[in-house]
């Protein structure tokens, strides 16, 4: 068992709370709220085995987030003293009375249960910023090297992201957490050159909420797929270019995720749909009208929104507005059944409690309604990704994410992939290239016919997640098991840029 980091625990948290929630009653304030916070992050980057940057940031500071007069105030500092938190709290009560001649929509928050006082930590082995920076970068120049020795790999890109957030969150009803989560996401990259022609193959081990055990562990199996890795990208740059149609198509989790993230995560954030983000990044055609009624998807479809999930990127105890996090269900049997929400957005829209999704990326940051762990369920007895494919005849298998694009309601979708194989008649007859798949988020999950078993199931995601104005960056993740999809429409994607 890890204890919160000593560093952090050593900071007058509750001194600092203390000071700056009663100077928030003192002025007025019908809810404050108080964040401390310490990020560490670390960026390492290798290009054919030499190291290119090695980047330490630590950030660390306090924000005191209120209600006054039904409005919102929120302010921040990076002096770590009662006095200097004091004042930040009546720096926040000056924004909520200024911006209250202004405000049209009186800010009540959902009920929720006081938890006193709460710690919680990720499930992760080995804190990556415990070992040696050395240490990392020979492992990153091991892989690269293993790459480069291959006379078909031209160049390899190896980058290793690590962050460890300390968070302390203390409210006026009585709410106390102190909590820790680590993260890390590796990547290898190799590039390959043929007859003036070249492309790439990166390594599918998605970020998680792991510590170091990641890289070097048995959990994700590094040296298999580093040595199958040549092979693939040699036959990559051979294969030919797919002749555009439709198909039927077995998605692999390694590329399903980043789909769901875009057509459902998006999606079905309350504060988007009900036009929270028009100005930045639109709205969503699953609008609240449609909260019980629109078939989001095949009867197979099983959605859920999870910000318990073991080593979810988006996974914590208790987010920023004092809430206990949650399961719920979003996608029921194909039906659109449930949104992710904050306090605010609750209340807004008549719910009895949040389901724990308000978060800030920093302590400069006032916390946002943001993405759970989205994760497609998989079929208890499903069958494997190969008995998908043996369900075939004409088809794609996709496997791997890199580009994709989706209109401003999460509607209208293209994506592309790490690599593509041809399925003829329920077998895998080799690679193609330059394939996108097109569809509408409704069409494309309602053509789901099958979900794989527990066995296919992938935890994958992102650490870069973009929301609000100014804009704020979330790690989250989305498990999902391989999935068969029916009549699917594939571009052609030289034939599509006019070439």
């Amino acid at each position: 068992m890890h204890q919160i980091d000593p560093a952090f625990a050593a900071l007058p948290l509750r001194a600092l709370a203390d000071a700056a929630l009663a100077r928030a009653r003192e002025l007025g304030a019908e809810h404050a709220d108080f964040r401390l916070e310490r990020i560490r992050s670390q960026t390492l980057r290798l290009h054919d085995a030499a190291l290119e940057t090695s980047l330490d940031a630590d950030d660390v500071g306090l924000a005191v987030r209120v209600v006054k007069d039904g409005t919102w105030g929120f302010a921040s500092g990076i002096d770590l003293t009662p006095a200097a938190a004091a004042r930040v709290a009546e720096q926040a009560i000056e924004v909520a009375v200024v911006a209250s001649a202004i405000n049209r929509e009186r800010i009540e928050l959902a009920p929720e249960a006081v938890h006193g006082e709460r710690t919680w930590i990720s499930a992760y082995e080995t804190d990556p910023f415990d070992v040696p920076t050395g240490d990392k970068v020979a492992l990153l120049t091991d892989w690269s090297r293993r790459l480069l020795s291959d006379d078909r790999v031209d160049h390899v890109d190896a980058t290793l992201l690590q962050v460890k957030e300390n968070k302390f969150y203390a409210d006026t009803a009585g709410t106390r957490t102190t909590q820790q989560r680590v993260r890390v996401h590796p990547v290898v990259e190799a590039v390959g050159v043929r007859d003036g022609a070249f492309d790439s193959m990166r390594t599918l081990a998605p970020p998680a909420g792991h510590g170091y055990e990641w890289l070097t562990g048995t959990a994700w199996d590094w040296d298999a797929e580093l040595a199958a890795m040549p092979d693939l990208l040699a036959e990559k740059l051979a294969a030919p270019s797919v002749e555009p149609g439709v198909y039927d198509v077995v998605v692999d989790p390694s590329n399903l995720w980043l789909t769901i993230h875009e057509s459902i995560g998006h999606a079905t954030e309350l504060d988007r749909a009900l036009g929270y983000e028009a100005a930045y990044a639109g709205t969503s055609f699953a609008t609240p009208d449609l909260l019980g009624s629109l078939r989001y998807g095949s009867e197979v479809m099983n959605v859920t929104g999870d910000r318990t999930a073991e080593h979810g990127l988006a996974t914590i105890g208790y987010d920023d507005d004092g809430v206990q996090t949650q399961s719920f269900d979003i996608v029921k049997d194909g039906m659109f059944v449930g949104y992710q929400l904050d306090r605010r957005i609750a209340h807004l829209t008549g719910r009895p409690r949040s389901n724990g999704c308000a978060f800030a990326d920093s302590p400069s940051s006032m916390p946002l309604q943001r993405m759970a762990n989205v994760s497609l369920r998989p079929a208890d007895g499903g069958p494997s990704t190969d008995e998908l494919i043996a369900g075939v005849d004409r088809g794609v298998y996709i496997v791997g994410d890199k580009s994709w694009s989706i209109d401003m309601q999460r509607y209208n979708f293209q994506f592309t992939g790490q690599r593509f194989y041809r399925i003829e008649n329920g077998r895998i007859a080799g690679q193609l290239r330059d394939v996108a798949y097109q569809a509408t988020t409704t069409d494309f999950w309602r053509s789901m016919e099958a979900v794989g078993g527990p066995r296919t199931y992938v935890l994958g995601g992102a650490f870069n997640c973009g929301k609000g104005q100014p804009g704020q960056v979330a790690a989250v993740s989305h498990g999902c098991p391989s999935a068969l999809f029916r009549g699917v429409n594939i571009l052609n994607t030289l034939k599509e840029g006019g070439k």
